[in-house]
């Protein structure tokens, strides 16, 4: 996936980038150095000649899941790394390799064109493919580690190319072993692993009421068209108000104390998890406390799902975050409920 012409070409260098269209928050920030890389063969040598420098870096996606600063000082790599294959098929299972800088919707809606099922839950989730299996990212009941065979990466640490299983990805809700170690390593590659035995996945209640008066059980493309549908009604498009998707993780906590919870709050909402412990929905906590569709200057939370926080024009990172921490300590005085914010702070 990587050309030998691209392997010689040095990253592309731009000073002083503005990076409002490359964040979903449409934030105001300024890269001081920032390279173009489309193939993973480049950052070798460019990895050598920062360290060199004693230059700080960070690698950038879609900046679909980011809080960007007014400044980034050093380099800041901009992953455009393309290209998608199937390399492999048996009986059971299709694998296919995917440059990190693909499009995660525009792939999930290729898998379908390839008539591979079981991303389709996962629609319309803004970002990259390489930026995806860091925050783990889920929806309507699936998460992306669970078709994942294996990632390539450069370990800044190592100075060399590592590929992990997915094992060694440590997965978990909303986290990863990528996760764990910011800023050690740059995903180049996703190889993900598709099972042939598709099942419909209808386990969240937005979905189910899609097709609960259907006779028979819906296809992919049918999942794929309802999960865009329910999206784009409770989300906001961050091309016309910049957003994050949802800024909180929903917090799970011990049956015991979610019995405790729900016999002072009724209506409380939460979903199943693993045997012991439930999930709570963020988004009901928060409104619960009053935030929804509440300003406070340039920045607010959608009025239609309290979970996702919103841009306005001309707000800031520091504005984002001072919201979140008046949203984070009612929760915790309310219910005794922390909740962790789910982009990423650079």
């Amino acid at each position: 996936m990587n050309s030998a012409k691209n392997a010689s070409k040095p990253a592309k260098l731009t000073r002083n980038l503005g990076l409002k269209h490359r964040n979903s928050f449409g934030l105001d920030s300024t890269a001081e150095l920032a390279y173009e890389i489309t193939s993973a063969n480049q950052l070798p040598a460019l990895m050598k000649e920062l360290g060199d420098k004693k230059l700080t870096w960070r690698a950038l996606g879609g900046g679909s899941n980011v809080i960007l600063p007014e400044s980034l000082p050093g380099a800041t790599l901009l992953i455009n790394i393309l290209g998608q294959e199937i390399i492999q098929s048996d009986q059971e299972y299709s694998w296919l390799s995917v440059g990190a800088g693909v499009n995660w919707h525009e792939f999930v809606a290729w898998t379908l064109d390839q008539n591979l099922p079981g991303l389709e839950n996962l629609a319309l989730i803004p970002g990259t493919v390489g930026a995806a299996p860091i925050q783990n990212i889920g929806a309507y009941g699936v998460e992306i580690g669970e078709y994942i065979d294996s990632i390539e990466a450069f370990d800044s640490s190592a100075h060399a190319f590592v590929t992990l299983s997915q094992e060694a990805c440590q997965f978990a809700y909303r986290d990863s072993y990528f996760k764990q170690n910011p800023n050690r390593f740059i995903v180049t590659k996703v190889v993900f692993k598709i099972s042939k035995a598709w099942q419909a996945r209808l386990q969240y209640a937005d979905l189910a009421k899609q097709f609960a008066e259907s006779s028979s059980s819906p296809s992919a493309k049918q999942i794929f068209d309802a999960v865009c549908t329910i999206r784009s009604n409770k989300l906001p498009d961050p091309k016309v108000i910049g957003n994050a998707g949802s800024f909180f993780q929903n917090p799970i906590v011990s049956t015991e104390q979610y019995e405790q919870l729900s016999k002072k709050f009724p209506n409380l909402v939460s979903y199943p998890d693993i045997p012991g412990m439930r999930k709570l929905a963020a988004g009901w906590l928060i409104d619960q406390c009053g935030f929804k569709g509440k300003r406070v200057g340039p920045v607010g939370v959608y009025e239609d799902q309290a979970l996702v926080l919103v841009n306005h024009g001309g707000g800031t990172s520091t504005d984002i975050l001072n919201l979140a921490k008046s949203i984070q300590e009612e929760v915790q005085n309310n219910f005794g409920i922390g909740l962790d914010i789910e982009p990423n702070i650079l």
